[in-house]
């Protein structure tokens, strides 16, 4: 069987460094890793839909924007096929079938479901696209034949659910579609970057991100806004680790070269961290060095970013083939997908004779 993987992104914004740590750093890797034979990139557009269904301009404006942070983070069409999920129209259709193979309480009961739902305040008005996003999401899945799926700790009852409807259309049917199997991050660190107010997540709704494309200005600016130690008022006052976004952002994208070019005087995160705790190094010394290694981790992303937009004809046909390459792949499954549950009337020359032989 190949090895194939699915992921994707919402386009209702620019992509920031949560985007860039929980999932594309991670997808560059993958994809130069050669242990795939196919890689799929989604721009869910469909499923940003479903919460923005009365702003269709936040979606359209964003899926090129989405794109070009993809390729300015190094994703290589050549090795990875990006798409736009509305343009796929055999996953709606799956997403139709597989309705029938899960009951609304079980969609209500989905942890993933009922987070998003409360985030979002739909209370009794909740969108039934919206609640349906784990059959699509399976639609999704099942369409590439994927048997990989990246995702945070977060996502991992949406592939559950994914699982129980594969299990039951091929109960029903017989074998025909793939089980697909998650992908965790490998350390703690990149399974989630807080904000840099120190809430629980990075979002562009809670205006706590530092964007993929932000200028060094907005870099440090961001960078010196960061909470820390509300306790460490004093440089001379011992500080505290845990919680600390400055030493998560450090255990996520510092270096033993980042010590050597901007803070020499120490030779390790570790004996940064031990001083800040005894007390006697202060918020703005460790800010500035975070700011700097963020500096250097961006650059690169804004720059290619910068070339990309110069020639957008480039990244559309980027989308355009990526799209064709999808569709065919789609086309195929939801034509198996027809067949086991016989509903190919006029691809099968069998159906008519079986008529035959009934009415006569």
């Amino acid at each position: 069987m190949k090895k194939i993987i699915l992921t994707g992104d919402r386009p209702t914004g620019k992509l920031h460094l949560g985007h860039y740590v929980g999932s594309l750093r991670n997808r560059v890797k993958l994809q130069n890793s050669g242990d795939y034979d196919e890689i799929y990139l989604m721009i869910a557009d469909s499923q940003a839909l479903t919460d923005n269904f009365d702003n269709p301009d936040k979606v359209r404006d964003n899926v090129l924007e989405v794109a070009l942070f993809y390729l300015a983070c190094g994703i290589d069409p050549e090795k990875t096929h990006i798409f736009i999920q509305s343009q796929i129209p055999a996953l709606t259709e799956l997403t139709f079938y597989y309705m029938n193979l899960v009951t609304v309480s079980r969609l209500y009961r989905n942890p993933t479901v009922k987070q998003e739902l409360g985030l979002r305040g739909f209370e009794e008005s909740i969108p039934s696209g919206f609640l349906n996003y784990p059959v699509s999401q399976t639609a999704d899945i099942t369409a590439f034949k994927a048997t990989t799926i990246p995702v945070g700790e977060d996502q991992l009852p949406m592939i559950e659910q994914a699982r129980e409807i594969v299990h039951s259309f091929n109960r029903i049917y017989g074998e025909t579609l793939v089980e697909p199997k998650e992908l965790l991050p490998e350390s703690k660190t990149a399974k989630r970057l807080p904000g840099i107010d120190g809430k629980s997540k990075m979002s562009k709704s809670l205006g706590n991100c530092i964007y993929l494309d932000d200028s060094e200005e907005d870099i440090r600016k961001k960078v010196m806004q960061m909470y820390t130690d509300p306790d460490h008022i004093k440089v001379t006052d011992p500080g505290k680790i845990e919680g600390n976004v400055v030493f998560t952002y450090l255990d996520v994208f510092c270096s033993p070269e980042d010590f050597a070019k901007y803070l020499p005087e120490y030779n390790s995160l570790d004996e940064l961290k031990s001083h800040y705790q005894k007390g006697g190094l202060g918020d703005v010394t460790i800010k500035k060095f975070l700011a700097n290694i963020l500096c250097d981790t961006i650059k690169p992303i804004r720059e290619k970013r910068e070339e990309l937009v110069k020639d957008l004809d480039y990244v559309y046909d980027v989308l355009k083939k990526g799209t064709e390459i999808a569709n065919k792949k789609a086309n195929e499954t939801l034509e198996d997908v027809r067949k086991h549950m016989k509903i190919d009337y006029f691809d099968n020359e069998k159906f008519l004779e079986e008529m035959k032989d009934k009415f006569n």
